[in-house]
């Protein structure tokens, strides 16, 4: 059974080896949408500090310098098994310990969820990944999900917070599952965010997570308008840049009133 498949007690066969080489750096921004990656290598001319190698093409991992901050960035894979592999092989070049990830989702519940960024704060585990990872339960908890809230509050974002429905099989989000999920409290349905919080607390890392709406399950009929927007929009980047440095200013701060 597949839930059955979390063993910390041997060792795995297959491991993530760092290289001697791998770049420092406060964060690691992680995106969904190639037209972001493409922005981010025309304006800000990272370095190429290593690749994810797949049977379909290299994705490569880059590092570069915004304001005070060495930044680590990649355009990360569809779904929890490709995210979490190529977050695992970024440890092979990016020596960091937080992850920022932003993406899209389909929105449950379309009265609260309606132009507002969604912060995951739970993840329903509707995938394979994480029970590698992490032992069995319905829902993981998304640990820093106050600090994002913080931010998009002091910002003026707005936002909504909630539970979200992780999913492997977007084709299989049936009426009954969808009202299942809904009645749970689930807000909003994407492929990645248990997995990869899963992977994160195994490996001892720290996950910063939030949503974009682009199509919307809550309707008579699947609606995906504005789910090339949801993807695709710079000012998500922007976000994520903001929220970096909001990040790594209050954990240096935190740090420096721990040495007094």
């Amino acid at each position: 059974m597949i839930t059955e498949s979390f063993d910390n007690e041997s060792e795995a066969i297959i491991n993530p080896i760092p290289n001697e080489k791998r770049v420092k750096c406060d964060i690691c921004i992680v995106t969904f949408s190639y037209e972001i990656e493409e922005y981010v290598v025309a304006n800000f001319k990272p370095k190429i500090v290593g690749f994810f190698k797949g049977v379909n093409g290299t994705y490569p991992f880059y590092a570069f310098k915004y304001k005070n901050l060495n930044l680590g960035f990649y355009k990360t894979l569809l779904g929890a098994p490709a995210s979490v592999g190529i977050l695992e092989d970024s440890a092979i070049y990016i020596d960091t310990n937080k992850f920022l990830v932003f993406g899209s989702a389909g929105s449950l519940d379309k009265e609260i969820c309606h132009n507002k960024v969604v912060v995951p704060t739970y993840a329903y585990r509707d995938e394979g990944t994480s029970y590698h990872y992490a032992r069995a339960k319905d829902y993981i908890k998304i640990k820093n999900a106050k600090v994002v809230e913080k931010f998009m509050k002091d910002n003026k974002i707005p936002y909504v917070a909630g539970r979200v429905w992780t999913t492997d099989a977007f084709y299989r989000e049936t009426k009954n599952n969808f009202k299942k999920r809904k009645d749970e409290g689930c807000i909003a349905v994407e492929m990645e965010c248990s997995a990869l919080q899963a992977v994160c607390d195994f490996r001892g890392k720290e996950l910063y997570y939030f949503l974009v709406n682009g199509d919307l399950l809550d309707a008579p009929e699947w609606e995906d308008k504005k789910l090339h927007e949801a993807n695709h929009n710079l000012e998500n980047f922007q976000i994520a840049l903001k929220l970096a440095q909001e990040i790594c200013k209050t954990k240096k701060s935190n740090n420096d009133d721990e040495k007094h």
